[in-house]
């Protein structure tokens, strides 16, 4: 695991060992990223459910001004801290041990760029898509990138959120919901 693109090119990932955390591969990461690259600079960024932290550290490579990521898990948490130390991102980056759902109930921050990438087969997803949308913590014209199963369904979402284009890797999908003004 690595940085594709930005100021720490190439710089390498400390990964969690095991197999609870399912890192995003470098292929859908890279695609991520050309997708929403011109939504990515100078922007405030959220890790949830981060695991490595490797989608903020990415980000913020790439020109993101701050990120924030959450994991509930110590082993996470601990990994996070690493791999922003190696990366030098440690003095723009937040990092909250915390479960995301209680996370998303106490933030009173707005966030332009938001990766969901939670365990598949759960309901994790579905109940923060709709905790972000009904405590509205996506800024104007922002973005949630939700990584997922094919088969996890994503909940409707009421204005000013909208669904966007969905790409498929496999049996992986990773789906745009964009918030207007």
């Amino acid at each position: 695991m690595r940085v594709i693109s930005g100021t720490r090119r190439g710089k390498r990932l400390k990964e969690l060992p095991g197999l609870e955390t399912r890192p995003t591969t470098d292929r859908v990461k890279e695609s991520v990223f050309n997708i929403i690259q011109f939504d990515v600079p100078g922007r405030n960024v959220l890790d949830l459910f981060a695991g490595t932290g490797q989608l903020g550290i990415e980000a913020i490579s790439r020109g993101a001004a701050r990120a924030t990521f959450v994991d509930l898990r110590r082993d996470a948490v601990a990994v996070i801290g690493e791999n922003l130390a190696a990366t030098g991102f440690t003095p723009v980056a937040t990092v909250v041990r915390e479960d995301a759902l209680t996370f998303l109930r106490t933030c009173r921050q707005k966030f332009d760029v938001i990766f969901l990438d939670p365990p598949y087969s759960t309901d994790l997803l579905k109940n923060a898509l709709k905790s972000i949308a009904d405590i509205d913590i996506v800024s104007e014209n922002g973005i949630i990138i939700c990584e997922h199963s094919l088969d996890d369904g994503l909940p409707e979402l009421a204005q000013p959120y909208l669904w966007g284009k969905a790409y498929r890797y496999g049996k992986i999908q990773v789906t745009l919901c964009r918030r207007y003004g």
